[in-house]
């Protein structure tokens, strides 16, 4: 319940006092406030309005108290005036959703491009400092004062909290879909921790997706990264075994997958790719589509996989597409043709620390025979690996590979 309420009440104080960290300091303290009073006296009948009104009077005692932000508070109230009233929390009722609202303030273009994301994972999604770092490969101490950063030029520039209009929209709306799939992605694919997913978070980034979807109908990129999550997440369950250990895709169980969701998921995909030339996220969601669809790997369409990482690399050239695109070249021609590929990449700086890349040549190199060879890539692959059980995958596959030596 918490975790649910916090980024609505975060949002909601955001919006009504103007400032990101009295708003994280009296988020805490009300929920501090709720783990020692609840236990006693109970939860009450709308605790995210409980949240909210422990989190606004402390808020206002704390500004009434500071000097300092004397004139803070006069702005605050010229600014309320201008806004309109902020909705109240009545009996029985939730909080206003306004956590949309914070996305587009975070992703604004006056903010670094490093920082939009980091700060939007840190309030928005839950996710701890350590975890943005891990997320962006710095160190915690330098995601810190990027954090700070992002939040003093909120500050400091005044940036609106709101919704862009119309003619703002197309400059700012990819930056908000990048900090949603940046979410999810997390979520899918842990960059560190005992876990391969950690599904509340990708759980979370769908939620906010469709949100954004419903908030902005029509809008073919949205359309496009909702088809995206939900054609991906689907096959969530059948990802990890028993124990938490990766299941690759030629071994999943498809009856596990989620097929009502597969199901949505191609209902917004026709939307994503009617009306002209498809975006990015579209065209990954078309890649995903063609998976979910196949009866097995044996079956899949990878020409057809192939070709649409030939629009997704003209449309975002970057090594992570080729890498994927040469995993489907070496399904579609044989390992040879996809290591070929893979061997073009080795000199990208941004793929030395990637460790699927050393994986997908590690298992190239053993579908051809080349034990030696693969036995290296995977203690490569191992060195970079983020997660407990992506770790033991490996060092099983390495140990197999050993043992043929």
């Amino acid at each position: 319940m918490f975790r649910e309420e916090h980024g609505l009440l975060l949002a909601a104080l955001v919006r009504r006092f103007g400032d990101l960290d009295l708003a994280e300091e009296v988020t805490a303290e009300a929920i501090e406030a709720a783990l020692a009073h609840w236990p006693v006296h109970g939860v009450p009948p709308n605790p995210g309005g409980w949240l909210m009104t422990t989190a606004r009077r402390r808020a206002v005692d704390r500004l009434r108290r500071d000097q300092a932000y004397a004139a803070r508070l006069a702005v605050l109230q010229v600014e309320a005036d201008r806004a309109g009233p902020v909705p109240a929390v009545e009996p029985g009722r939730d909080l206003p959703d306004e956590r949309l609202q914070l996305f587009f303030t975070c992703a604004h273009p006056a903010l670094a491009a490093e920082d939009r994301g980091a700060l939007t994972l840190r309030c928005l999604a839950g996710l701890t400092t350590a975890e943005v770092a891990r997320a962006y490969l710095v160190p915690t101490a330098t995601m810190a004062k990027r954090i700070t950063r992002a939040k003093r030029k909120i500050s400091g520039a005044r940036i609106p909290f709101r919704v862009p209009g119309p003619d703002e929209l197309p400059e700012r709306l990819p930056g908000v879909l990048q900090v949603l799939y940046s979410i999810f992605t997390e979520g899918y694919a842990a960059s560190a921790g005992p876990s391969l997913q950690r599904l509340d978070l990708a759980e979370e980034a769908i939620r906010l997706v469709r949100i954004l979807h419903r908030l902005l109908p029509g809008e073919r990129e949205v359309d496009g990264l909702l088809a995206l999550v939900l054609l991906v997440h689907a096959r969530r369950a059948a990802r990890t075994g028993p124990g938490g250990e990766p299941v690759l895709l030629d071994e999943q169980d498809r009856t596990r997958w989620d097929h009502p969701m597969i199901d949505e998921g191609r209902a917004v995909l026709t939307a994503a790719l009617t009306g002209g030339p498809p975006g990015p996220y579209a065209v990954e969601a078309a890649i995903a589509a063609l998976h979910d669809e196949a009866p097995d790997v044996a079956g899949t369409d990878w020409a057809q996989i192939v070709a649409l990482y030939d629009v997704l690399l003209g449309l975002v050239p970057s090594p992570v597409v080729a890498l994927n695109r040469a995993a489907a070249v070496a399904m579609r021609d044989g390992p040879a043709a996809g290591l070929a590929l893979l061997d073009e990449l080795a000199g990208d700086p941004l793929l030395r620390e990637y460790h699927p890349y050393p994986m997908a040549r590690a298992d190239l190199l053993a579908r051809l025979g080349r034990r030696r060879d693969a036995a290296e890539a995977f203690r490569a692959a191992l060195a970079l690996a983020g997660t407990e059980p992506e770790r033991a995958f490996l060092r099983r596959r390495l140990a197999a590979v050993e043992n043929d030596l």
